[in-house]
């Protein structure tokens, strides 16, 4: 019965063997498992980002046409206003040109005077038509950022020293921003 007994026992070693094998094929179906796992992750990792990295590149290009886009209306615009002023002072031009004409051919004064008046009036309401406007100095007091002081003279009287005596030439605004300094003559 000993016998029986010991042949129906397995050896241990040969359990333990078995059992790595069978441990073994568990581990290698896992880690192929795990490795199409990371595989397809890895897969669709990159493709994300190769979608991602096509929208960043069709991002910039679309910016950049913007940019030019921007650039060309500006220049456009520009020509396009600076257009619109030279085509509104032509008539102003024409009238100077048949003034000149009229000199040439008349002895009156008076009528040249008046011709004179009328184109200097046209002249000044285009241009404030298209928002100009005449910075008022004399008897101001003195502002460096809206004056050049071109000479100091003698206050006539006390109310003036540091004001604005006398406007060598005008100052003017376009659409309320300062385009020329006004060069006038400060009271000390």
């Amino acid at each position: 019965m000993e016998r029986k007994e010991h042949e129906q026992k397995p050896d241990p070693a040969e359990e333990l063997a078995q059992q790595e094998t069978e441990f073994g094929d568990d581990a290698a179906e896992q880690w192929d498992d795990q490795k199409q796992d990371v595989d397809a992750e890895k897969t669709k990792l990159e493709q994300e980002l190769s979608e991602q990295r096509d929208k960043y590149l069709r991002l910039v290009a679309e910016f950049d046409n913007y940019r030019k886009r921007i650039a060309r209306e500006r220049v456009d615009l520009m020509q396009t206003a600076s257009k619109e002023v030279i085509v509104s002072l032509l008539d102003v031009l024409d009238d100077c040109d048949r003034a000149v004409q009229q000199m040439e051919s008349t002895d009156d004064v008076n009528i040249v005077k008046e011709g004179a008046l009328l184109i200097f009036n046209k002249l000044r309401n285009r241009l404030q038509s298209f928002g100009l406007k005449e910075l008022d100095s004399v008897h101001q007091d003195f502002d460096a950022e809206l004056h050049d002081a071109i000479a100091e003279v003698p206050a006539p009287s006390k109310d003036l020293v540091g004001k604005v005596i006398d406007g060598v030439q005008k100052g003017y605004y376009l659409n309320d921003k300062l385009i020329r300094h006004a060069k006038v003559v400060v009271g000390k």
